[in-house]
């Protein structure tokens, strides 16, 4: 996910390619320090929205949220980009479909990292101790609760106990691990576009700044 903007009101880009060689380099150190000087706060505004929209608390997911700045031209004016790393977040950015068939973890208010819930998946599978039923129109992959899926369930059972108020699972009980789904319509959570929209008049200011010393 990129998130672009472009401002202008300093000077405009038309108008840099008539100044002095001099007065080019001097304008693309003082946009570029700026722009430097900006990312520090940009990041953390990032982060905090991202936090505050996906309810995620991961310090490592939130650092995926950055920002760069590319300013090695000296007759192009710096550009920097506040983005995130990794390949889905940018849905939550503008919401949208995803086609599947999808299996969506059981674990109430619960998370599990996709390759996590894919290892447990495939081992349930592979040993023949996982199984679909359908209940209620839904198809549901449930695990059965034996001694050598006890470490890969903890987090299933969990989530059983409180949707069902029972005080144990019992040995062999059947574990409900994930619901199949065809699509996954995700609504918009992310407004990353506006938090950097808001931070824009303090770059112009660093900038400013920097031009004026």
């Amino acid at each position: 996910m990129n998130i672009n903007l472009r401002t202008e009101g300093l000077f405009h880009r038309d108008q840099l390619e008539s100044w002095v060689l001099s007065r080019q380099l001097a304008i693309n150190k003082a946009v570029g320090d700026g722009m430097r000087a900006f990312v520090p706060g940009v990041k953390a505004a990032v982060r905090t929205q991202a936090q505050q929209g996906l309810k995620i608390k991961k310090r490592q997911f939130l650092q995926t949220f950055s920002a760069k700045v590319f300013d090695r031209k000296p007759r192009v004016l710096p550009v920097m980009y506040v983005y995130n790393a990794t390949r889905w977040a940018g849905i939550h950015e503008h919401g949208g479909t995803i086609r599947g068939p999808l299996l969506i973890p059981l674990l109430g208010d619960k998370r599990i990292g996709r390759k996590a819930f894919r290892r447990i998946v495939t081992d349930l599978l592979r040993t023949g101790n996982a199984f679909f039923k359908q209940v209620n129109g839904k198809t549901i992959l449930f695990a059965e609760n034996i001694r050598e899926n006890s470490r890969g369930l903890s987090g299933f059972k969990r989530a059983e106990r409180t949707r069902s108020g029972a005080k144990r699972i019992k040995r062999g009980q059947e574990v409900p691990i994930a619901v199949l789904v065809p699509r996954v319509t995700l609504k918009k959570r992310l407004r990353i576009g506006d938090t950097v929209r808001r931070e824009v008049p303090r770059l112009a200011a660093l900038i400013q700044t920097r031009l004026n010393s």
